[in-house]
């Protein structure tokens, strides 16, 4: 019980925060006034003149999304170039201990991966990248691609407040105004708390320790505390370390893994609250947490149900532990499960455990959850819109039985909007799907699931396909990524679950901006009720289930059958 006294504090302050949090980043992305006006205004200005930008000219949709696109692309080259010629570079740690080559496939991986928040690492950091690349290539890209995403978010949420309008906003100002007055500050803040509680932040050389019976071990660190933080409030989740966030230096208590679950979620969760007031209608917000809170909930248990279970080979020998394969003591059973759930449900992969090694079941929650979207929390932005699309096919779906056309917070989803929503439906199945297939079927795909076979090596390929299109970046140890096929497809699952995703958003809310907003009538569908809310569960779990049904029943599910 004492687990779920500790789930229950965690989602009772993610729930607490929601509003408070919510109307702060609503009077950021207005521009309205702030405590932090001060020293920020004068900062952002120059920061406008350097660029180039008009911060009161706004742009449409397509404008919008065509500068998210080229600023992403832009990181991505940066990032590649300085992953790439990296051994140029000056400080630590020494050429010896970087052992592990930087190829061409795997740079350009990482930093599609870094850009696109998928933070899928083929790579550990500690054997492969210098200090500098980690503070200046992989912190800034956290910084930056976090805040585009988050940015991408509030202009969907215009989207859906404004009426006869062809702008959505500014994207260069939102991704400032995302930077200055949200991802650093907050980051700050939470870089400090983990040195308290021990991550180091330092450009040490590498310590050699010597055993008590003579071997040596080579203790890794560097400036992990800039890093540790901002993978987790920007849902980026690439560790310092190969180990992510089981390595002690970089997760050292659990007072530390739990202050990163709630970096994760708080974000995330309060932008329904957002969009409830921006809209002028707060309970439709609190109506689509509620969805997601639910949903959380029901992960979590599946998760703790099945790993609190001895694994039958180990009953018969007394332990009674649940299944601690794979875990850190110091988290134990529970701060695994917690971690597992939120970071499938934030697109945030800094798992603190070996998912490998979980249990069928335990393992098929956070894999739902990323096929699902992420619509749980979700990514810093990107996870909002997920759920009001999965909420729009709800809306549609209710519209065809009573006989009306579909509404959602005054506006008519017609042919053009529903195409669209049936597109940002199905793209996620049609680039999972085949991808795992082929790479199940040829011989280079093959070659990664050397280790396991059956079901497993299946669940394998698909749990690495669906956190690269849900941009989580989470993986399965068993499955060795690090090669010139992995590398390239995963590249495509994450670009489509980054930019194709975002395109269909973006397209949707200028849709919505150019409508005029319905009055409401006795006929309309209310979108801040307890029956709104079954419906849109009823949506997420008849979309998720017709999408990815069978692929499951071949993995995580077969093998729950095995003897």
């Amino acid at each position: 019980m004492t687990r779920w006294l500790e789930y229950a504090v965690f989602l009772g302050i993610v729930i607490a925060a929601a509003r408070p949090v919510g109307l702060y980043l609503l009077r950021v992305f207005e521009r309205k006034p702030t405590l932090a006006d001060p020293l920020l205004r004068p900062i952002e200005a120059m920061l406008y003149r350097l660029m180039g930008v008009r911060p009161d000219q706004e742009v449409t949709a397509g404008v919008y999304f065509a500068c998210f696109l080229v600023f992403s692309a832009l990181g991505t080259v940066l990032l590649f170039l300085l992953l790439v010629y990296q051994q140029m570079l000056p400080g630590g740690p020494d050429d010896r201990y970087l052992t592990a080559p930087m190829t061409l496939d795997l740079a350009a991986n990482t930093a599609v991966s870094f850009a696109t928040t998928s933070t899928w690492q083929a790579y550990s950091g500690e054997s492969t990248l210098r200090y500098f690349t980690q503070l200046v290539g992989l912190v800034a890209q956290n910084f930056l691609a976090g805040a585009a995403g988050l940015a991408v978010g509030v202009a969907f949420i215009r989207g859906l407040a404004r009426e006869k309008s062809e702008t959505l906003g500014n994207f260069w100002v939102d991704l400032v105004r995302a930077i200055l007055w949200v991802l650093l500050p907050w980051s700050f803040v939470g870089g400090l708390l983990l040195v308290w509680q021990g991550v180091p932040m330092n450009f040490s050389p590498y310590t050699l320790a010597h055993g008590l019976e003579g071997s040596t071990q080579t203790i890794a660190q560097g400036p992990v505390a800039a890093l540790e933080f901002i993978k987790n409030l920007g849902t980026n989740g690439g560790g310092f370390f190969g180990a992510n966030g089981a390595h002690p230096f970089a997760n050292p208590t659990p007072l530390a893994n739990f202050l990163g679950m709630l970096a994760i979620a708080i974000l995330p969760a309060s932008l329904p609250i957002m969009l409830g007031h921006m809209v002028g209608r707060p309970r439709a917000g609190w109506a689509l947490l509620a969805v997601m809170v639910v949903l959380f909930v029901a992960g979590l248990a599946v998760c703790d149900q099945a790993e609190r279970a001895v694994p039958p080979r180990l009953a018969d020998l007394g332990v009674s532990a649940g299944n601690m394969e794979g875990k850190e003591v110091r988290f134990g059973v529970g701060d695994s499960v917690l971690t597992a759930v939120v970071t499938s449900n934030g697109a945030t992969g800094s798992s603190n455990a070996a998912l490998d090694s979980y249990q069928p079941l335990g393992l098929m929650a956070p894999l739902v959850n990323m096929l699902l979207g992420e619509v749980v929390f979700g990514g810093l932005g990107t996870g909002l819109y997920s759920m009001v699309l999965i909420a729009l096919v709800g809306v549609f779906m209710g519209g065809l039985m009573v006989g009306r056309t579909p509404e959602y917070l005054g506006k008519t989803i017609a042919a053009g909007e529903a195409r669209l929503i049936a597109l940002y439906t199905l793209i996620t199945p049609l680039v999972v799907l085949p991808l795992t297939g082929w790479a199940s079927a040829c011989a280079a795909g093959q070659a990664g699931v050397a280790t396991n076979s059956g079901p497993h090596g299946f669940t394998e390929i698909l749990f690495a396909y669906a956190s690269c299109m849900a941009n989580n970046g989470q993986s399965m140890a068993g499955l060795n990524a690090n090669s010139v096929f992995y590398n390239l497809t995963t590249i495509v699952a994450m670009a489509a679950g980054r930019f194709g995703l975002a395109a269909l958003a973006l397209a949707l809310a200028g849709r919505f901006a150019r409508q005029v907003r319905r009055p409401t009538t006795i006929g309309t569908l209310p979108c801040d009720t307890v029956t709104f809310a079954v419906l849109v569960l009823a949506a997420v779990v008849l979309v998720g289930a017709l999408c990815f049904l069978p692929a499951l029943a071949l993995g995580p599910a077969a093998e729950f059958f095995q003897p």
